[in-house]
């Protein structure tokens, strides 16, 4: 049986009519058995697939297709079985959810760095690494070294960084800003953000973690541990490929090989993470 392909996609375009967008792509995926998420929004489009490499093929061509869409930025891995139950293409404000207006991509971005030049980038004592990502995937793995904002959503980081700034900046200092997160598209705007609050000297990993896990060899990787992504493979390592972590089915957050062998993890019931608020003893 052929692994099944799995897309992580996203380009910020401006559509007029995301609406109008919807029911073409709907059922396209229903044609060819892709299932997965899709986010449209007036900023453009964003998401996971997953399928068959030719039904993959067909919803990633439709895609390239639209306005503005040729240069889509696309990510692929596999799986062996699949990984979402149905699929869904939804209508959003924002392909990913910052909250704060007028940040736009298109007009203002941070610098790309190719994954093989991402190590040096990181290395350098003058250059500030951020996370970007959300507490429960900086605990999966991180790179070495990196700052964790320790967010919940990527909603709150434009306040961490307002709070944080004097701290991380320091008053007349100038350093490199280093950010990186999944795939790419929440450093589109982490950087376009920074950039607005008039911090210059901005840079991004291209392509996310995955596209450096699938680019640099394990040997000379900087990075630690797994990558959590938001399907049922729940993180990744070095290759691409599967990692050790599973979900926990009340409360949402991964579960490495040790919590699973742990006697507060039971399947279905809890892990050591929400033990104590499944057992009722929270606060006693």
């Amino acid at each position: 049986m052929d692994p099944i392909t799995v897309a992580a996609l996203y380009q910020f375009a401006p559509f007029a009519d995301p609406a109008a967008l919807r029911a073409p792509l709907l059922q396209l995926c229903a044609e060819h058995g892709v299932k997965g998420t899709l986010l449209l929004a007036g900023e453009g489009v964003n998401g996971t697939i997953a399928g068959s490499a030719a039904g993959i093929a067909a919803v990633v061509a439709h895609v390239c297709s639209l306005p503005h869409c040729a240069g889509l930025d696309v990510k692929y891995s596999t799986a062996a079985t699949m990984p979402f139950a149905r699929m869904k293409v939804r209508l959003k404000r924002e392909i990913v959810t910052m909250g704060v207006d007028g940040i736009d991509p298109l007009a203002s971005v941070g610098t790309y760095i190719d994954p093989h030049d991402w190590n040096a980038l990181i290395s350098d004592p003058d250059t500030i690494v951020i996370d970007t990502r959300n507490d429960y995937e900086v605990a999966v793995g991180t790179f070495a070294g990196a700052i964790d904002p320790q967010t919940r959503s990527f909603r709150e980081f434009p306040a961490w960084f307002r709070r944080q700034r004097d701290a991380l900046l320091g008053e007349g200092r100038q350093p490199r800003v280093a950010m990186f997160c999944t795939g790419g598209i929440r450093c589109e705007k982490s950087t376009a953000f920074l950039k607005s609050e008039g911090v210059d000297a901005v840079y991004h990993l291209k392509g996310g973690i995955l596209n450096y896990l699938e680019q640099v060899p394990e040997t000379e990787s900087l990075w630690q541990g797994e990558c959590f992504v938001f399907d049922e493979r729940v993180a990744i390592g070095h290759g691409l490929k599967p990692g050790s972590h599973v979900l926990c089915g009340p409360c949402g957050r991964p579960v490495d090989a040790a919590g699973q062998q742990s006697p507060l993890y039971r399947p279905g019931v809890s892990c050591p993470a929400c033990h104590d608020e499944a057992s009722g003893d929270a606060g006693a």
